[in-house]
């Protein structure tokens, strides 16, 4: 593992600052990216509490002052940096909400009938100085950004919009597909949001792990189709014989390595809850972890 964080200059006002986290959820290591503006700087997601990171992220920031923190969605390895970064330059951090934010009534109903997130690795203490809202338009450090509600990985997951740039969070990925895990994830928003960036011209992707996406609109194509794919080979197999999410998990992802079978597992959980809930199939009780579902 690396020890510190890797530096590149995408463009003169642009900095990725790569965190030293590698792992089968993070890939490379998340992405801190730095835009740099004629009144200051933004930082986007300062990543894990790495103290090498945190020396990387200032001293980017050090000709200018740091203007605002930007989160796209409060998991740990984006926002366990922010409280020693506010500390270091009092700069407002700004996101949708914390953890539970966004949720849809559906999710948030499964969450109170006691549907756990499966320890994804959820920021419960994160709490923004500013909240923002979809559509939102930034005028900070001489800069322009627009602020895009793409719930699906998470309730309160956000993209940030620069000229024909995108910072994508984990919403898109160029090296993976996205975890959905419910009650944090949900399915059905996730590709309701892929299909909204789609209706959009982007240059390329700005992810939150992973290289830079240089063909968005093929990615998010490729991403639908994946989705779609997989939601045929569930019902598939549903009409073979009732089965959990588990169960699914096994004997779909027989490619997939042993340590990541549980996000398999909440991956498909969040396809048969979407399935669910468009009549498409029956749960066999309540809709749990260990639930049965059937074809109809």
């Amino acid at each position: 593992m690396r020890d510190a964080s890797e530096t590149l200059e995408i463009a003169p006002d642009l900095l990725r600052l790569r965190a030293a986290n590698p792992g089968p959820m993070t890939g490379s290591g998340t992405n801190t990216y730095v835009l740099i503006g004629p009144q200051g700087a933004v930082v986007i997601d300062p990543g894990p509490n790495h103290a090498p990171h945190l020396q990387a992220i200032r001293a980017a920031v050090a000709d200018c002052p740091l203007r605002a923190i930007l989160i796209t969605h409060a998991h740990l390895d984006h926002t366990a940096l922010t409280p020693a970064l506010t500390a270091a330059t009092s700069a407002p951090v700004m996101a949708f909400g914390g953890a539970a934010s966004g949720r849809t009534v559906r999710m948030q109903a499964l969450a109170d009938q006691g549907l756990g997130s499966g320890g994804e690795g959820a920021d419960l203490t994160f709490a923004p100085d500013d909240l923002l809202v979809d559509g939102q338009i930034l005028h900070i450090a001489g800069l322009t950004i627009d602020v895009i509600h793409t719930p699906g990985h998470m309730g309160g997951h956000l993209c940030f919009g620069w000229r024909d740039q995108l910072f994508c969070g984990d919403h898109v990925m160029g090296w993976s597909t996205s975890l959905i895990s419910p009650p944090d994830g949900d399915m059905a928003a996730y590709m309701a949001s892929l299909h909204r960036l789609s209706r959009q011209n982007w240059a390329q992707f700005l992810p939150g792990h992973g290289d830079v996406i240089t063909s968005p609109a093929a990615r998010l194509a490729d991403l639908v189709a994946h989705r779609r794919a997989r939601e045929a080979s569930i019902l598939a197999a549903l009409c073979d014989a009732p089965a959990s999410a588990a169960a699914l998990a096994t004997q779909l992802y027989t490619e997939t390595p042993a340590p990541l079978q549980p996000a398999a597992e909440r991956n498909i959980l969040a396809h048969l809850i979407d399935l669910h809930d468009q009549n498409r199939i029956l749960c066999e009780g309540p809709i749990t972890l260990s639930a049965r579902f059937r074809a109809i």
